[in-house]
């Protein structure tokens, strides 16, 4: 799929949504041809021409200045994530052949691991735009023990891990909804760098060997990815009811520390005690030297 076909049905997806009654306007009846609204009833909301919206709907974004692409947002009532990806794309459009070539981080400098292995209560890794985990500290991997210890691809992956490796179900009680956010998150990254091409690998591989994340994808909804909450079934220490916070990292564009903490004095805290209890014994287990028979 080209960057003018992404444009075109984030525009048109967005615009099929919003009701007449929702944008303020006459519904004129039941007679309408298409679900949400027009094309001609966004170009007025939004101030522009007819044949500038549809020149703007069908992919082509380039030249359009911030103050019609805000425009386009109120109209189209986008959240502040969706407004985001617009711009991207916007950009994307107008982007530099030698910007075109960037790819996704894949290592992290050593001051990094530093800081996050000094996070010694709470889960913390390192991943970059598409989902790759470059960098853990040991309750880290333990929490996310299945994905950091699939063999099928290095680094491991969040998306992939989702979509691909049938513990995943079992580990994310509520899997439904971590597939809508991994995928928007991916098309997010996709808005800002849509000729990274470890990133295009990976959406091509999915789509090839997941219907779930196919669906999802044509869906075009965007997210950003900045604190939440989890609910995890662990292995080992049962379930989990986790927040988080992704950091991102201003001098390592495109990565992001997570963080993982449970609320002070709940179940969970006491179960991540348990894990990092066990992380720990596992560590000097693999560090202790082996003795020879003599």
């Amino acid at each position: 799929m080209t960057h003018s076909d992404d444009v075109r049905k984030f525009l048109s997806s967005r615009r099929s949504r919003i009701t007449p009654e929702e944008a303020g306007l006459p519904a004129y009846g039941g007679n309408r041809r298409v679900a949400g609204l027009r094309r001609e009833e966004v170009a007025m909301l939004a101030g522009v021409s007819i044949d500038y919206y549809i020149r703007l709907e069908r992919g082509n974004l380039s030249g359009a200045s911030d103050s019609v692409l805000e425009a386009l947002a109120r109209a189209l009532k986008l959240d502040d994530a969706e407004t985001a990806h617009l711009f991207d794309l916007a950009r994307a459009a107008t982007a530099a052949p030698r910007v075109r070539r960037k790819r996704s981080p894949q290592t992290v400098r050593p001051s990094v691991q530093r800081v996050i292995d000094s996070i010694t209560t709470a889960p913390a890794w390192v991943r970059n735009d598409r989902g790759d985990v470059l960098a853990s500290n040991d309750l880290g991997r333990a929490l996310y023990l299945d994905m950091m210890t699939d063999t099928s691809a290095a680094p491991p992956n969040s998306a992939r891990f989702t979509f691909l490796n049938p513990k995943a179900q079992e580990f994310f009680m509520d899997w439904e909804r971590a597939a809508d956010d991994v995928v928007a998150v991916l098309r997010s990254a996709a808005g800002k760098n849509p000729y990274d091409k470890d990133l295009s690998d990976l959406v091509g591989e999915l789509s090839t060997r997941s219907e779930e994340f196919r669906i999802r994808w044509a869906r075009h909804d965007v997210k950003h990815h900045r604190t939440g909450r989890k609910r995890l079934h662990h292995p080992i220490v049962g379930d989990l009811d986790l927040t988080y916070e992704a950091l991102e990292l201003p001098a390592d564009p495109g990565l992001r520390i997570n963080i993982y903490t449970a609320e002070p004095g709940t179940p969970s805290e006491d179960a991540l005690k348990v894990l990092a209890s066990w992380a720990a014994t596992e560590r000097q287990g693999a560090q202790a030297p082996v003795k020879e028979n003599t």
